[in-house]
Order: C-alpha cells, then structure tokens, then sequence
C-alpha cells in the first residue's frame, strides 16, 4: 500500500527542511547580505585611505595655505572647505617619501581642485607643487609664489 504524499516509510510524516521551505526570501536575502558586506569593506578602505590623507602633515600644510590665500578666497570664497575623496598617491618609507595628490574643495563661490606635490626628506615634507585651479577657469592660482595681484585678486 502506498503512503500518503508528506509522509515516509511506517506513516511518519517527514517535514522539509528549513531551506526548502524558505528559500524563497533566504536566497535573496543571503545575496543582498554578501552585497552589503562588499559595499562595507570599499567603504572601510575608501574611509581609511581619506583619513590618511586627511592626517597627514602635507595636507594641513596645503590647506592651510590655500584657506589664507587672497586669490583663493575672492574666487572660491570663506570658508574653504576640502571635499570627499582626495586622489593621489603618497609614498613613505621612514624619513623620507613623496606625495602628489588632488584635493576638492570648495566654497561660497565656487568649487575647484588643489594639486599638491609634496617631498618628504629627513623626516620634514616641503611642498614642490601647491595650485589651486578654479572650476571653469583656464588660469590656476599657484600658492607657492608671492601674491603680487593685492587683496582682491585678479
């Protein structure tokens, strides 16, 4: 005599496991959790590459010059703000590296780049490169030579 449908051998019932059952919002779930756990970990490294930056000595140094320069702030405006995402690269080995990196910025006035190449040697980083270049003008403002244009700028 056969058995009814759901049941085994002797007329025990055999329930389905928890998968077969549930497979049906598991699947997707276990996709969008192993998703999530990759957006996770390129957000870590991309939040740990930024503050690196963001720490570093050169970095304050650039900013700090660019938040004082006249030009800078009649074009882009006060306060100068550094934006997300700085580009580059930064090489160190003990007392001495390299680092050319762009950073956004902007301000009530606009928006723009600063381009910053920076030596480290004897445990000291000098600035090669400082420009800051406005968006939609052709001319950069370069922070590493005296401001001849006065207060206003050009």
């Amino acid at each position: 005599m056969a058995t009814p449908s759901g049941f085994g051998a002797g007329g025990v019932e055999v329930r389905p496991n928890w998968f077969t059952r549930n497979w049906k919002w598991a699947v997707p779930f276990g996709v969008l959790a192993m998703l999530l756990l990759a957006v996770a970990f390129v957000g870590g490294i991309l939040f740990l590459v930024e503050s690196s930056f963001q720490h570093s000595e050169f970095y304050g140094q650039a900013l700090a010059r660019a938040r004082a320069n006249p030009q800078v702030a009649h074009r882009i405006g006060k306060p100068l703000q550094a934006g997300w995402l700085a580009s580059g690269k930064v090489n160190v080995s003990g007392s001495s590296g390299d680092a050319d990196i762009s950073i956004p910025v902007s301000g009530p006035k606009g928006k723009g780049t600063l381009y910053v190449v920076a030596k480290k040697g004897a445990g000291v980083w000098t600035l090669v490169t400082l420009q800051v270049e406005v968006t939609g003008e052709a001319e950069r403002i370069d922070l590493l030579q005296p401001d001849e244009s006065g207060p206003g700028g050009t």
